[in-house]
């Protein structure tokens, strides 16, 4: 079924030409992320796709038969409603014969009551409501009685994903689902969760994000947005790169092809005399057209630079038993570490962790409550956080630039231009020179983690450097960090850019314990797996007994149970009906419950109870065949 077609769609802002002529399809069942440099048009075409905006040229037929929903990087929200008022936003029968339901308990109008009841039956309403509240709870959202104004930007980002999450489900109708940088203020556990949820979805998704892993998880096709032209590759993110590198390479012989033609047509058209009429015309149109090609910029300039970083000592940074907390909180706790010139430290945990708060207190911008901070006296930091940045309204974005320096220092005594560094960090000439108030979201991000590197800090502290952030820039961020000799500090969920950048971990595992672990992100994932497996009261069924076996050259003779067996068998039979009479108690509280932090707990008890019932019924099954063999 075709849910979208697009033909010859261009769109413009003033002089500055977003995409042209760009056609393509969506099917249903199709997965595609949309990878592109900030400012090149997603959210634009995104935009078109909801309708509204408008595409100056071009047609786009969106099929009668599917809704489209959004989620967007700006959520709109009525700051008085609470959490679950929020929810109940939605515009579909299912959450309509919801809304009525929880109304009529509260009812004696004995009509009502009956006429919600038929509506929750008639729409299927009792799995919607499950599937809400496992939503929430995966995301960490359980106090439903707060207001939208008392949440932080990052809770309301996950109470919108929930709610958008619950409409597809709630409508029964093809969905095209629209997905702005859904991971943005998502811990890992909530990333790995949403991708394990929109696997298993029957939706078709339009998906545009940073984080790699994710994107290769979610999807199988890659819309790449560049040069005002729009290219479709089936596959990995690998396979895009390659792609990527294939069209480049040819497109560079093509344009150098064009360079050696274009010297030989300039040469000509400079012979021939201004009133001769017999120049060939076509040959004259072949010749502007021979030098647009030649004069295309497909060479970026690579990143190989050899910073002059400020100098640093031998003392850096110490920190020594260290204790923080808000409260009966507690953040850290007689936490010590030591920091190393070029060391690249990944800080990891969940929302609420401390992390932030370790950023601070290293900065000095926190107080601790116990111990004892010593800074070397040649520490320059840069910190990027997550704040927006300040800048005048009418600024020009090199003239923000040059406030801090006219030129950025390179070791062998050379420099590069404020213009330069700009170029490197994907600012062409044109954006140069317009004003910052111009730039979209994710162009100014961008400004603002190129305005921290500008001055030349040698340490360097990142609070979620990737969020709203472009692949392009990511990489140059990478590989920008990947040189840098200075001390690094990142705090990031995304996984791809931890596992390229860090090389040990400190993990915020709560109550003030801070694990110290050497490798990338994977691997302390990992081992941390490894470790929580091992914790677990895992039943592992047991081999029988030597002297009990049936030999390889015997595999008709038949034995009678042990002693020992027939007391387990007699057991199993006995916990089998207690631990399912455990399991129908636990469904039935999860089914009245309302309380989200309680369903998140016995959600875990029923997944506990339920490996243990079924590792009863697979041993009862073994046993059972030795009994009626013997």
């Amino acid at each position: 079924m075709n849910y979208v077609a697009a033909e010859d769609l261009t769109k413009s802002y003033g002089i500055k030409v977003l995409f042209e002529n760009i056609s393509f399809n969506i099917n249903e069942g199709d997965k595609i992320a949309i990878v592109a440099k900030n400012g090149s048009g997603k959210s634009t075409l995104l935009k078109i796709l909801m309708g509204k905006e408008i595409a100056d040229h071009g047609n786009i037929i969106i099929n009668k038969d599917i809704q489209v929903v959004l989620f967007d990087q700006e959520i709109d929200y009525d700051p008085n409603l609470t959490i679950e008022e929020f929810m109940m936003t939605l515009d579909s029968a299912p959450i309509l014969a919801l809304k009525n339901y929880h109304q009529s308990l509260h009812s004696t109008d004995h009509d009502f009551i009956e006429k919600a009841l038929a509506e929750m039956e008639t729409h299927k309403a009792w799995d919607l409501e499950n599937e809400m509240k496992q939503i929430l709870s995966q995301l960490k959202i359980t106090d439903l009685e707060a207001t939208m104004k008392t949440l932080s930007g990052g809770q309301i980002k996950r109470v919108a994903l929930a709610k958008l999450l619950t409409e597809t489900r709630a409508e029964h109708r093809h969905t095209l689902l629209i997905m702005d940088e859904p991971t943005n203020h998502l811990d890992v556990e909530m990333v790995e969760w949403l991708e394990s949820y929109l696997n298993k979805a029957k939706v078709t998704l339009l998906l545009v994000t940073h984080d790699r892993y994710f994107l290769d998880s979610v999807c199988d096709t890659i819309w790449e947005m560049e040069d005002r032209n729009l290219y479709v590759h089936n596959g990995s993110y690998a396979t895009y790169l390659e792609n990527k590198m294939i069209r480049e390479e040819n497109l560079n012989a093509t344009i150098d092809k064009a360079n050696n033609l274009y010297r030989k047509e300039l040469e000509w058209m400079r012979r021939q005399p201004k009133a001769r009429t017999t120049k060939s015309k076509s040959r004259i149109d072949s010749f502007y057209e021979t030098e647009k090609v030649a004069k295309t910029d497909t060479r970026k300039q690579g990143l190989e630079l050899d910073f002059e970083m400020k100098r640093l000592g031998k003392k850096i940074l110490e920190l020594k038993n260290i204790d923080k907390s808000f409260g009966s909180k507690v953040l850290l706790k007689d936490f010590s570490y030591q920091f190393q010139r070029g060391e690249k430290v990944g800080i990891v945990g969940k929302n609420g962790a401390g992390k932030s708060t370790l950023l601070n207190i290293i900065q000095g911008l926190e107080k601790v409550d116990h111990g004892e901070i010593e800074k070397g006296e040649t520490i320059s930091f840069g910190y990027f956080s997550q704040k927006g940045l300040t800048y005048k309204e009418d600024e020009r974005v090199i003239d923000f630039i040059k406030e801090i320096a006219e030129f950025y220092p390179l070791a062998n005594g050379k420099s590069l231009s404020a213009s330069q560094f700009l170029r490197l960090f994907l600012f062409d000439d044109q954006t140069q020179y317009s004003p910052i108030s111009k730039l979209s979201g994710g162009e100014k991000r961008r400004l603002h983690l190129m305005y921290i590197l500008y001055q030349n800090p040698n340490f360097l502290i990142f609070d979620e450097p990737t969020n709203d952030l472009d692949l392009p820039t990511l990489t140059v961020l990478e590989n920008f960090l990947q040189q840098f000799q200075g001390s690094l500090i990142i705090v990031s969920h995304d996984r791809y850019f931890m596992d390229r950048i860090v090389d040990h971990i400190l993990a915020f595992e709560g109550n003030g314990k801070i694990k110290d672990f050497i490798g990338n992100f994977s691997e302390y994932r990992e081992a941390k797996s490894r470790e929580q497996a091992s914790e677990k009261n895992i039943i592992v069924k047991s081999e029988p007994p030597k002297e009990n076996t049936i030999p390889n050259n015997s595999p008709s003779k038949k034995r009678k149970l042990s002693f020992k067996e027939q007391k387990e068998l007699e057991s199993i039979e006995k916990e089998i009906p207690e631990f399912e009479e455990k399991r129908e108690k636990i469904l039935h509280q999860l089914n009245n419950e309302t309380d989200y932090e309680k369903i998140s707990i016995l959600s875990a008890d029923l997944e506990a109870i339920s490996e243990k019932l079924e590792s009863h019924e697979m041993r009862w099954l073994e046993l059972q065949e030795f009994l009626e063999d013997s």
